[in-house]
């Protein structure tokens, strides 16, 4: 895939892996160009071979401000490079969908898009899940098939990579490690990436909140642990009665749900440092948005890791950034590969949390494009919140296919197209698109051959990959794991105490029976009077001040 789309407004970049010096030049004429093409909207509009019904079409797409282009308008099988398709740059926070079959060229439409937003000056984020979208660092390669492409769609092709950081999860793979604590993480992604039930969800709330009121850091799997742990046992019962109890029966669930967890390597994702997910807001010192792509190959097989990760990322964007309005351009545009894999086996809680949080990150200036094969992927409460559409081939071979293609129909715009049949013969790299049109309607319904990404289209050398993340800022700031004290150590530590006071009183009394009440200086009064156990005690004391507030995910507030 190619990483570097120019946008309308002028995307392309220099040469050179880290964006090159030609960017802001390429920027500036295109953002010339557009403006010649907004200002005169029939050069967009008044292809001659069109008749009255595609003319319409295309006047839909002929934008007066900065947009990213997508591709040239499909009609009667031929393609129109004087009718571009194309998306607002301030709609983009209205979220959107890229759907289709696999092998229809959804990646590469992500790509083409996560290029021009880079160009507009618009930070990325995107997962790469199959380890073929890192070469949107790296200047795609010329070839015939490139400039065929090109041709058809009245495409400036230029060979352009783009600035990007690149991430793993935990460290696993070749990323800066990305981590999050156990606390900021919260009960409900939690309870997701355990697969526990609603019951067994609800249990683990109270555990989160418990730790919370005692300003017991969970940092970590065994921070956890050593809580549940505690809480059942016949020390820490007593202490969870007064916030509805917790069985023996679900904790030993959540226990071995824990360790099973961490049987399979995933502990590495929880843990200090933890990410700040303002790191993904940042731009290039020239001017370009920064691409953060999260590398996650090594875990491909722990979709339900993943997928609950990228929400905590969203979740926790939420929480810290300030409201915004309608702005010009996004503050971060964020690409939710693999969708249905989010929604799967989703509670109730965990879909209520995501809906209301795709219907207000937009005032905060934040997009989602989810991207997945079918729009029945997702909710309807999320789907009727997507208002910009990129819809590729569907495959009709069986009944639920054939179903599956009926219903995608319905979510359209009525159309002169006939969308069962189109959606059904559209081939590589074209698509089926409606988006929000500068005052917020959407645009008619347009089959579009889409550009070629100006980026590599595959991944880049592992070398490159490798040197890429190693030469970072970020790398020295999150590398190396810490383990601070917390949860695990205080609660070892009262452990260790109540151990010693049943020593001490067991000591007591047996001196009791040979020693006078006099000369009776109680050990218990000493260990209970130690600086160690009150501070302990204090620790271990409901702490208010202390307490964590948490959101609607049960995320920590920061």
């Amino acid at each position: 895939m190619s990483d570097s789309e120019p946008m309308a407004g002028g995307q392309a970049s220099g040469t050179d892996p880290s964006g090159g010096e030609r960017g802001a030049s390429l920027t500036e004429e295109k953002q010339e160009a557009q403006e010649t093409q907004g200002a005169h909207p029939e050069t967009v509009t008044g292809a001659p071979a069109l008749p009255a019904e595609a003319l319409e079409i295309a006047a839909g797409y002929a934008f007066t401000g900065p947009a990213l282009d997508l591709g040239a308008l499909l009609w009667d099988g031929q393609c129109h490079p004087d009718a571009q398709v194309r998306i607002p740059l301030p709609m983009l926070n209205r979220h959107g969908l890229v759907a289709g079959a696999t092998g229809t060229g959804k990646t590469k439409t992500l790509q083409l898009i996560a290029e021009q937003l880079a160009a507009q000056g618009v930070p990325v984020f995107l997962a790469d899940i199959k380890g073929d979208v890192s070469g949107i660092s790296a200047p795609g390669e010329d070839g015939e098939k490139v400039r065929e492409r090109a041709g058809q769609v009245g495409q400036e092709w230029r060979a352009t990579g783009f600035p990007c950081e690149f991430y793993a999860l935990g460290g696993i793979g070749t990323g800066i490690p990305l981590r999050a604590t156990v606390t900021s993480f919260g009960p409900v992604l939690l309870s997701k990436v355990l697969q526990l039930n609603q019951t067994q969800e609800q249990s683990l709330g109270l555990i989160f909140h418990y730790a919370d009121q005692k300003g017991l850091e969970l940092y970590d799997l065994k921070d956890l642990r050593a809580v549940v742990t505690f809480l059942t046992s016949d020390e820490g019962k007593p202490e969870l009665k007064t916030i509805g109890g917790l069985s023996s029966v679900t904790a030993g669930v959540i226990l071995r749900a824990l360790t099973a967890f961490e049987a399979q390597g995933m502990g590495d994702f929880f843990g200090e440092p933890e990410f700040d997910t303002s790191e993904l807001l940042r731009t290039a010192s020239d001017g370009r948005g920064l691409v953060s792509v999260l590398e996650l190959p090594a875990v491909q097989d722990k979709p339900q890791l993943f997928s609950t990760f990228l929400m905590w990322l969203l979740a926790d964007l939420f929480q810290r950034l300030p409201e915004v309005g309608d702005v010009e351009q996004p503050k971060l545009v964020f690409f939710f590969d693999e969708a249905h894999l989010l929604f799967n086996g989703a509670s109730k809680a965990f879909l209520e949390a995501i809906t209301q949080t795709v219907r207000l990150i937009r005032s905060k200036g934040v997009g989602i494009f989810f991207v997945t094969q079918t729009p029945k992927d997702v909710p309807a409460d999320v789907l009727g919140q997507l208002g910009n559409r990129v819809q590729h081939a569907l495959r009709a071979f069986t009944p639920e296919d054939q179903k599956a293609l009926k219903a995608t129909v319905k979510t359209f715009p009525n159309s002169p197209y006939d969308l069962e049949e189109t959606l059904t013969s559209l081939g590589t790299g074209e698509a089926v698109i409606t988006v929000l049109s500068e005052k917020g309607a959407p645009t008619p319904v347009a089959a579009t051959r889409l550009r070629a990404p100006e980026s590599l289209m595959g991944p880049v050398e592992a070398g490159a990959l490798d040197a890429a993340v190693k030469g970072s800022l970020l790398y020295s700031r999150y590398a190396d794991a810490v383990d601070r004290e917390s949860a695990f150590e205080k609660l070892t530590a009262r452990e260790a105490e109540t151990a010693a006071r049943k020593q001490a009183e067991a000591d007591a009394k047996a001196a009791a029976r040979t020693r006078k009440p006099s000369q009776d200086a109680s050990v218990v009064d000493q260990v209970v009077g130690s600086g160690i156990f009150k501070s302990l005690a204090r620790s271990m004391g409901t702490q208010l001040g202390r307490e964590i507030s948490r959101s609607i995910f049960g995320t920590r507030r920061r």
